[in-house]
């Protein structure tokens, strides 16, 4: 594999000085992926109307099938979304709750997606019930069963995390999938973390709908994700904003909602590109050790552990801190001022603090970062 680290950090535009370790909030778009994604800009302004009228509709097919072929779907199941919580909105928002259905999240699920689930339950009288999962360092067979334990006969869906945010848990998402299968529950997975951090082949994941982020792990533009429904899934899910394409059917709904900037997604084959030449599958086995090695170089720096065992590890990694749980957003300050970003949360009554790894990083990131806490925790 090419070598990685500070060798490549030139092909994306961070500031120099700045550590950048929270590759998981926002994701970083190479130079690369930028200039391709200024190319359709320009194409669409040199003639707006030709271009919505001719152009957009086989680029934007063409775009989502080169991006289900690499999460091994196929292209007219997949529809584009800004993002994977507008996606979870989409299939959330379509569901015909009644009073006394359940929705089972996870107690990790994150924020804004908990919120989508409070607001369509109150509008239709159905409760939320959380699956809580066994932290710090669970067991693949405890998250599931965790799962398994929650769900009812009154389980309409379960939304399940691919990759958790807060707490950076790689999950078993297929275990626990066919766990609700079992017991006659469809599964939204939000995968907000998944391409490009772990391997993903949707046919064989066999949820009922995923959506997930090209912005973050994929080196997309901003803006740029997907939801992907299963074919028998596909009827009556409608995008967030309703328009000419309304029962039409699934492509012809979520593919034209208005006018809008298409560049983020056009330009996505340039980031799979990018992607497969940083290394593909040996750039996310590299992205998953360096995390592991990191988490741990800082704990102990710490006097402290890490949050995720082996088993549940991927690009991200978890580190308690000292101090006590509330000071977590005074933390996260702290360490914005000294020139870093990684993100502070409370789980379980602790401050936590989650590391993210992208190719432009390298350990030594790490030992600076150790010293950077140490400044912060004075």
């Amino acid at each position: 594999m090419r070598e990685l680290g500070r060798a490549v950090r030139g092909e994306w535009g961070l500031e120099p000085e700045f550590l950048t370790l929270n590759h998981g909030s926002y994701g970083a778009t190479p130079l690369k992926v930028l200039a391709a994604q200024d190319a359709w800009r320009r194409r669409m302004e040199a003639q707006p109307s030709r271009f919505f009228r001719e152009t957009l509709p086989p680029a934007l097919r063409s775009a989502a099938n080169i991006l289900a072929d690499f999460l091994g779907a196929d292209g007219q199941d997949l529809a584009f979304v800004e993002n994977a919580t507008t996606g979870c909105n989409a299939v959330l928002r379509s569901l015909r709750l009644q009073p006394g259905d359940e929705i089972v999240v996870l107690s990790h699920v994150y924020g804004a997606v908990r919120n989508t689930v409070e607001f369509v339950c109150e509008r239709s009288g159905a409760s939320i019930v959380d699956a809580r999962i066994p932290f710090p360092r669970p067991l693949p067979d405890d998250i599931t069963a965790a799962v398994a334990a929650v769900l009812t006969p009154r389980t309409r869906i379960a939304v399940m995390d691919h990759i958790t945010s807060a707490s950076a848990l790689v999950l078993p998402i297929a275990g626990i999938i066919a766990a609700c299968h079992a017991r006659g529950v469809p599964v939204l997975v939000d995968g907000a973390h998944g391409p490009g951090h772990v391997d993903i082949d949707l046919t064989a994941l066999d949820a009922d709908w995923y959506t997930g982020n090209c912005h973050k792990w994929l080196n997309a533009a901003k803006g740029c994700a997907f939801l992907w429904a299963r074919r028998d899934r596909q009827a009556d899910l409608h995008p967030v904003t309703i328009s000419h394409g309304y029962n039409k059917g699934f492509l012809a709904e979520f593919d034209w909602t208005g006018t809008f900037d298409p560049s983020a997604y056009l330009s996505v084959t340039a980031a799979l590109d990018v992607h497969a030449a940083l290394g593909g599958p040996a750039l996310r086995a590299r992205n998953a050790t360096l995390a592991f090695e990191a988490a741990r170089l800082v704990a102990s720096r710490l006097g402290t552990e890490t949050g995720g065992g082996n088993a549940v590890s991927g690009a991200m990694g978890l580190v308690r801190l000292p101090g006590p749980s509330e000071d977590a957003a005074v933390m996260r300050d702290r360490l914005l001022a000294l020139g870093t970003d990684t993100p502070v949360s409370t789980l379980e009554g602790a401050m936590w603090l989650r590391l993210s790894v992208q190719a432009y990083n390298d350990i030594e990131d790490f030992e600076r970062l150790a010293d950077l806490l140490g400044k912060a925790l004075a």
